[in-house]
C-alpha cells in the first residue's frame, strides 16, 4: 500500500526554445549528497524505484543501454546510448526520442539537480508534472522513506498529476492537452 503523498506546487521549471525544438528544464534541490543522487540516476536497482523507465545495466559509464518504459500497458524498449557519464556531476543519454542531460551541483545542504529533456511541446506540461512526481519519489527514496514508483498511467490517475499539469502549463505558458490523448500520446 502506498504511503499518503501529495506533491507540492509546480516550481523550478523553464523552457529553452530553439525553433520547433523545445527543451524542458527542471531544477530541484535535494537534501542528499551528489554521490547518492548520482547512484540513483545510474543504478538499475534504484532506477526501478523512482524513474519512468528501467535500465538493463548501470548508466554510470558511456555505452549502449536498453531503457524500458515503466508502468505502461505495453512496455516500450528503447535501444540508446549513454553519451556522457562524468560521476557525480553529468549524465547524458537519449530516451524515447528525447535527449536528457542531468547536472548535479553540490550544495552545502545536498545537491542541485538540473534536468534538460527534449519533449514535444504539446506534452511539455505533462513531462514537467511527471518528472516533478518522479523527483518527489526519488527524494523520499534517498531519505530512506520510499513511497513507491508513480509513473505512466498510474501517475496520470493520481489526483496531484492533473493539478501539476495545470500549474506547469500556466507557469510555462503552454496549453495542457486532455487526458487520455486521442489515439495515444504522440507528438
Amino acid at each position: 500500500m502506498r504511503e499518503p503523498y501529495q506533491p507540492g506546487p509546480a516550481q523550478g521549471a523553464g523552457i529553452e526554445k530553439d525553433g520547433e525544438k523545445w527543451t524542458l528544464v527542471l531544477v530541484r534541490d535535494l537534501r542528499h549528497p551528489p554521490e547518492r543522487v548520482w547512484q540513483a540516476l545510474t543504478d538499475p536497482t534504484l532506477l526501478r524505484e523512482w524513474a519512468p523507465f528501467d535500465a538493463d545495466r548501470s548508466m554510470a559509464v558511456a555505452g549502449p543501454v536498453h531503457l524500458t518504459t515503466a508502468g505502461t500497458p505495453q512496455p516500450l524498449v528503447s535501444e540508446t546510448t549513454v553519451k556522457r557519464a562524468d560521476p557525480p556531476r553529468l549524465l547524458e543519454y537519449n530516451w524515447g526520442g528525447g535527449d536528457l542531460r542531468w547536472e548535479l551541483e553540490p550544495l552545502e545542504t545536498g545537491t542541485r539537480l538540473k534536468l534538460w529533456h527534449n519533449i514535444p511541446r504539446r506534452f511539455i506540461s505533462w513531462g514537467a508534472a511527471g518528472w516533478h512526481i518522479c523527483f518527489d519519489v526519488l527524494d523520499h527514496l534517498l531519505a530512506g522513506a520510499p513511497i513507491g514508483r508513480l509513473v505512466g498511467p498510474d501517475a496520470a490517475k493520481f489526483g496531484g498529476w492533473s493539478r501539476l499539469c495545470s500549474e506547469y502549463g500556466a507557469q510555462l505558458g503552454v496549453e495542457v492537452p486532455t487526458w487520455p490523448p486521442p489515439g495515444g500520446a504522440k507528438s
